[in-house]
C-alpha cells in the first residue's frame, strides 16, 4: 500500500529548495544546508535555494506571491523538475504551489519518508516507513486523484468515479494503517522480549544527530565492520555488538537510527520497536558533531525526540565526536587548532557549555580512554565489586548473582564456590542476611551522624 505515496524517481531529477522561516526559526547562515543534504541523500541535484521571513505564512502557499514569482522564475532559469520546501505543508499549500509552479512540490518531512523509504532494509523498518507513508497521505489522497474528478458526471447525488475511487482508496488506506500497526506492535512486544533477555549483560545505546558519526564510533570500539557512509540517514537498523569496555568487561554497544530537527511524529512512533534498545539501554551515549556549525541545535533536537519518546532521564554521556575535523577547520581559518582539542576556540566554547562531555574523534581514536573511563565509571554508579564465598550446594544464591549480576570469575573446590560480581547496590541487603556465605569488597558505609 505504500504506493498511496509515490516515491520520488530520483534519476535526472533537479531541485530548487524553499525555506520559509518564521520569527526565531533558520536562523544560521546557511539554513537550507541540511535540507540540501537530504536532497543529496535522496539523489537529487539541487541548482537553487530561496529564502523568504515572515512573521506568519502564507494561508494558500505558504510563501509569499512575490516569493513565489522568484520562485517560479528561479526553477524556469535552472529547468528544475521539483521544488522541495524546508517546511510542512499542508494539502491544499502543496496543491496550490503545483498548480502555479506547475511541477512537483514536496515538503520536508516527505523528502525524509522518501529516503527512509530507500533505505529500509529489514521487514521491521519497511513496515514502520509504510506506516509513516500512509499516515502522512491519508489526508492527501483527495489531491492525488483530482486528474480522475474530471471525469465524473455532476448532478446532486451522484458521485464522479474519481471521488469514488477516492473513498475505495481512503478505505484501504485506514484498513492496511490498521493491520501495520498490528503487526509493529508484535515486533514491538517481540523486540522488548529478546532486549530484556540480554539483560545479563550491561547494555550502552549510541543515540545522536543523523551523521554525528556513530557507526564510525561503533566500529572502532568494538572492531566491527558496519556500513557507514558520510550521508544522511545512511542506516535506519539497530546493530548491537560486544565492546570489551577496559575496567568493566563486556558490554553490548548498540548502534541506533540517527535523529533530525523535526523529525516526522508518523516515522518516531512507526521506529519505537527499532528504538526499543535505547529505552532498555543501561547507559545512552550522544553522540555529537563538534564540527558542525549546527552542533547546539543538533544537541537540543535529540533531548527533543528522547522526551517524545519517554526516556530522557537516563543516565547519558556527552560525545563531541570528529575534532579531527574541527581541529582542521580551525587550521584553516588561521587558528591553532589541535586533535587534542584544548587550544581550539569552538571545542573550547563547547566544553563550557557542556563541561562533562568527552572530546573524540571516531576517526583517528582521540578520546577513547577517557571515553571508555567514563561509560566505565557511569556503569559501576549503582554497582559494586564483590568476592562472596558460599556453600556449593546454594544453587539458589549462585542463581540470583547470576540473574541480577554480572559474574566476573567463579572458582570452586569440594565445598564451597568463590565468585567474583558486581551487583546492584540495592541487593547487598539479602546478601548479607543469608547464612554461611563471607562477603568481600563491600563498600565502607560512612559513619552515622549523631
Amino acid at each position: 500500500m505504500a504506493q498511496f505515496l509515490a516515491r520520488m524517481d530520483s534519476t535526472g531529477e533537479s531541485a530548487i529548495l524553499a525555506g520559509v522561516y518564521l520569527d526565531g526559526q533558520g536562523t544560521t547562515d546557511e539554513p537550507l544546508d541540511e535540507l540540501a543534504g537530504l536532497a543529496e541523500a535522496a539523489g537529487v541535484t539541487v541548482c537553487g535555494r530561496i529564502i523568504q521571513r515572515r512573521r506568519k505564512p502564507e494561508g494558500a502557499t505558504y510563501i509569499g506571491s512575490g516569493k513565489l514569482e522568484e520562485l517560479k522564475e528561479l526553477a524556469e532559469a535552472n529547468d528544475a523538475n521539483l521544488v522541495i520546501f524546508d517546511n510542512d505543508l499542508a494539502p491544499g499549500q502543496t496543491k496550490n504551489l503545483e498548480t502555479a509552479l506547475n511541477i512537483k512540490v514536496l515538503d520536508r518531512t516527505e523528502l525524509i519518508l522518501d529516503i527512509f523509504a530507500s533505505r529500509a532494509r529489514t521487514s521491521e523498518a519497511r513496515l514502520a516507513v509504510e506506516l509513516a507513508q500512509l499516515e502522512y497521505s491519508l489526508p492527501r489522497l483527495k489531491r492525488m486523484w483530482t486528474h480522475l474528478e474530471r471525469q465524473g458526471v455532476g448532478g446532486v447525488g451522484l458521485r464522479g468515479p474519481g471521488e469514488k475511487q477516492l473513498e475505495v482508496d481512503r478505505r484501504l488506506a485506514q484498513k492496511r494503517i490498521l493491520d501495520l500497526k498490528a503487526e509493529l506492535q508484535t515486533v514491538y512486544l517481540r523486540r522488548q522480549r529478546e532486549v530484556k533477555s540480554r539483560k545479563t549483560s550491561r547494555t550502552v545505546s549510541l543515540i545522536g544527530y543523523t551523521n554525528a558519526g556513530k557507526s564510525t564510533l561503533l566500529n572502532k570500539l568494538t572492531d566491527s565492520d558496519v556500513f557507514v557512509k558520510d550521508q544522511l540517514f545512511a542506516t535506519l537498523d539497530t546493530r548491537t555488538r560486544r565492546w570489551s569496555l577496559p575496567g568493566w568487561g563486556p558490554v553490548l554497544l548498540s548502534d541506533t537510527v540517527g535523529f533530525i530537527r523535526d523529525l516526522p511524529h508518523h516515522l518516531v512512533a512507526g521506529f519505537r520497536a527499532t528504538l526499543e534498545e535505547v529505552n532498555q539501554a543501561d547507559l545512552l551515549l550522544h553522540v555529537a558533531d563538534a564540527s558542525c556549525k549546527e552542533v547546539n541545535e543538533q544537541i537540543s533536537a535529540v533531548y527533543n525526540v528522547l522526551t517524545e519518546l519517554g526516556i530522557n532521564e537516563k543516565d547519558t554521556v556527552l560525545v563531541l565526536n570528529k575534532t579531527d575535523a574541527l581541529s582542521a577547520k580551525e587550521t584553516a581559518d588561521g587558528g591553532q587548532g589541535t586533535e587534542e582539542g584544548a587550544s581550539v576556540s569552538v571545542l573550547s566554547v563547547l566544553l563550557e557549555k557542556y563541561p562533562s562531555a568527552i572530546p573524540v574523534s571516531a576517526a583517528t581514536g582521540f578520546g577513547f580512554e577517557r571515553l571508555t573511563a567514563a561509560v566505565s565509571e557511569a556503569l559501576s554508579k549503582e554497582f559494586c565489586g564483590i568476592t562472596v564465598t558460599m556453600p556449593i550446594g546454594n544453587g539458589r544464591l549462585a542463581a540470583l548473582l547470576a540473574r541480577e549480576g554480572e559474574i566476573l570469575s567463579s572458582r570452586y573446590d569440594e565445598t564451597s564456590a568463590t565468585v567474583r560480581c558486581r551487583l546492584p547496590k540495592h541487593l547487598l541487603g539479602i546478601l548479607q542476611r543469608e547464612k554461611d556465605i563471607t562477603i568481600d569488597g563491600l563498600p565502607q558505609e560512612p559513619p552515622p551522624a549523631w
